[in-house]
């Protein structure tokens, strides 16, 4: 079976609507001591603060004093937290494909709102034995509502430790994941592993992308960027998909599938026909189906990678690198139609080794993504006061 040079029907092209959420900047997560250790240590520096001549005046505040700071210190960290991770409410599709298939949905919610529970919880043990040293005139009675108050806070921090467990491992995993720009164009770059997608990526993109030659070199997704007239366009490297069951792909692929089904403007779908990538040209062939069930409208160029490996060579090498030549000793102006590199079956080829076939092989994309992008200079995008 031989796929066809280009499948690109209307584009899903278009502002999107929730903003991008950067992994990144999650901010450390503490653990049940040290969140206790923080609390209980600024409460005794807040009873240190007190001044009262009267004992029983000086110890109730004191006390009291030490049962809401600690409350306090401990309620506003767990919702800090809370509120530091992205709402998956209000997350777009590629972002929660992404959590569900690197940590899952229902945890990540589950998790934190464990947190909150604890935060409201601790609130309410505040309240309760502040109210305990304040209507007692007996300071043996005002230590024992402070002690109570402390083994509570601590039993409540306790019960969410595997929560706070839970979500320092997740952001290890979720600050791995790439950030991606929905308002701008998006280019997924995808096939079996070790087909030459972190390459094809790395030889278009400004950004730097490590290449290790050998099996399943892409471990997650990355994200590479090349600029055009002032508008970045991005390239979305997916992890090395195996030709086999949906429900047997593990969670690496599915940070592929992720990227296939959510963010696509267009889909570059990586073919190494020399099969010195391990996978069998049928394999490939049959990967190639189950991407295309997945894309919906997605517009699909096939492409042969590794076009210094065909024998004999693409009969119009020669002209393309010329050209291509010709075009970057001119200044690289403008956006011709630069020719395309075809292989023998008239499929479209280039060859990142020897930088040959990408100069036409990137107009062409720039060409296929602006048919359908916003051309009106007073079009803003939706929620763009968020940025």
């Amino acid at each position: 079976m031989t796929p066809s040079v280009h499948e690109h029907g209307g584009f899903r092209v278009g502002w999107g609507r929730q903003m991008k959420v950067s992994w990144k900047s999650l901010p450390t997560v503490l653990l049940e001591d040290e969140i206790l250790d923080k609390a209980f240590s600024r409460a005794k520096k807040a009873a240190d603060r007190v001044e009262d001549q009267d004992r029983t005046f000086r110890v109730r505040k004191q006390l009291s004093r030490m049962v809401q700071t600690s409350a306090d210190v401990i309620s506003t960290q767990l919702l800090e937290t809370v509120n530091s991770w992205p709402s998956l409410d209000q997350s777009a599709q590629f972002d929660l494909a992404l959590i569900d298939a690197c940590v899952g949905c229902d945890e990540y919610r589950h998790h934190l709102s464990n947190l909150q529970w604890a935060a409201n919880q601790v609130m309410k043990v505040s309240s309760q034995n502040a109210k305990k040293i304040t209507r007692t005139a007996r300071t043996e009675l005002m230590h024992e509502a402070r002690k109570e108050a402390y083994g509570r806070i601590s039993s409540i921090v306790g019960q969410v430790s595997k929560s706070l467990l839970w979500l320092n491992e997740a952001r290890e995993t979720l600050k791995k994941l790439p950030t991606v720009d929905q308002s701008l164009p998006v280019i997924v770059v995808c096939g079996a592993p070790n087909v030459g997608k972190s390459a094809f990526i790395s030889a278009l993109s400004t950004g730097n992308m490590e290449v290790n030659h050998y099996p399943f070199t892409t471990k997650q997704i990355h994200v590479g960027h090349f600029t055009h007239r002032r508008l970045p366009y991005q390239m979305v490297d997916t992890p090395g998909l195996l030709d086999r069951p949906m429900v047997e792909r593990n969670a690496i692929e599915m940070q592929a599938i992720a990227a296939l089904e959510n963010i696509g403007s267009l889909v570059l779908f990586l073919i190494d026909k020399s099969e010195q990538c391990g996978t069998p040209l049928h394999e490939q062939m049959h990967l190639l189906e189950d991407v295309r069930s997945l894309l919906g409208d997605t517009p699909t160029i096939v492409v042969t990678s590794k076009a210094d490996l065909i024998q004999p060579r693409p009969s119009n090498w020669d002209e393309v690198k010329n050209t291509e030549n010709e075009w970057r000793n001119a200044g690289s102006i403008g956006t011709p139609k630069l020719p395309l590199l075809f292989d023998s079956e008239q499929i479209v080829t280039m060859s990142a080794i020897e930088n040959v076939g990408l100069d036409s092989m990137r107009l062409e994309i720039i060409r296929l993504v602006n048919q359908e992008w916003a051309t009106d200079p007073l079009q803003l995008p939706d929620g763009w006061h968020r940025e």
